[in-house]
């Protein structure tokens, strides 16, 4: 287990941005093309829970899915995403598993991520906040944590 930190993100899963490109969030807009790839996002969310394991940096070792020159917008050029398992363990609240959501940097056209920061996908969860501790449990055959 790793300790993370919740971070604000760029508020462009959730749309909370205002990005007229993406109403209602990338996450509502790319649900669709993941379920035809087998993914299916409806138990989640639509919006990612940003967290930081600085010091520590994430190594992907095994991706549980990942899915290749998806085209999930109509204008926006297609990308390159991998989901690994995790499961957040919070100090007054039962465990919530979900996903490590990573959008390839390669194939990202914006909106970049710290090197520390992970995207999650879980169920909504009462009683986050920005500062809050939080224990990720990930599958070591699926990601490394490294300084």
């Amino acid at each position: 287990m790793i300790t993370a930190t919740i971070v604000p993100g760029h508020r462009v899963a959730s749309g909370l941005n205002g990005d007229p490109r993406f109403p209602g969030g990338t996450i509502r807009l790319q649900m669709p093309a993941f379920l035809k790839h087998g993914i299916d996002l409806g138990s989640f969310h639509p919006g990612t829970l940003n967290v930081s394991t600085a010091p520590f940096r994430h190594r992907v070792l095994r991706a549980r899915h990942t899915v290749r020159q998806l085209k999930w917008h109509p204008v926006e050029p297609p990308e390159d995403f991998s989901f690994f398992d995790v499961t957040v363990h919070r100090t007054d609240a039962a465990p919530v598993s979900g996903w490590i959501y990573l959008p390839h940097p390669d194939t990202k056209p914006a909106h970049f991520q710290r090197p520390d920061v992970l995207e999650l996908l879980l169920p909504w969860m009462d009683d986050v906040a920005y500062g809050s501790a939080v224990r990720l449990e990930v599958p070591a055959d699926q990601m490394a944590f490294e300084l």
